[in-house]
């Protein structure tokens, strides 16, 4: 019994050699020396290329609607980065409220934007606040603050700025 159980435990340790039981295999080849054929794949459902079609349709669209209408979406993102509260982004949704680009011109919205964007430091918009201000265009700017923002600008390097400062706030234009 003893030779018996001896026998059954080299039995179970014996190792699976491959290519005992299988002539295909190759100990050179990768995965273990396997050759797994590809496939044939099964055709997508009709669900599957009708949302396929729709992407692509939709890709279509607004690849023409970027080309065609590209100041609008150039507004409509930058807007969207306005909101999040950089100060660049105010201050060019700011100058395209003024000029009408991408949007209907409204000098009131643009001294809007110029001023959340100047009360984040950006001497360009502060510029552009202080000669709307200086030009009648309705702000919240009060009296004597178009110097401040005007000599902020300047400060920052805005060339208009300097200009302004030597030529109409040396003579008190800018005490509005």
């Amino acid at each position: 019994m003893a030779a018996n159980a001896a026998s059954q435990g080299t039995e179970c340790r014996k190792r699976y050699n491959p290519l005992e039981e299988d002539p295909e295999w190759d100990p050179n080849l990768p995965y273990g020396g396997k050759v797994y054929l590809a496939r044939r794949k099964k055709p997508d459902p009709w669900h599957v290329r009708i949302l396929e079609g729709m992407l692509l349709c939709l890709t279509l669209s607004f690849g023409l609607y970027a080309f065609f209408y590209f100041e609008n979406l150039h507004f409509h993102v930058t807007h969207a980065y306005a909101w999040m509260g950089y100060d660049s982004a105010q201050h060019q949704v700011g100058q395209r409220y003024l000029h009408g680009k991408g949007v209907e011109k409204h000098q009131e919205r643009a001294m809007e934007w110029f001023r959340k964007a100047s009360d984040q430091g950006h001497p360009h918009a502060a510029y552009n606040l202080a000669i709307g201000h200086l030009k009648g265009i309705k702000t919240d700017v009060k009296q004597g603050e178009a110097h401040d923002l005007i000599r902020h600008a300047a400060s920052k390097g805005v060339k208009e700025a300097h200009n302004v400062m030597n030529e109409v706030c040396m003579k008190g234009g800018c005490n509005k």
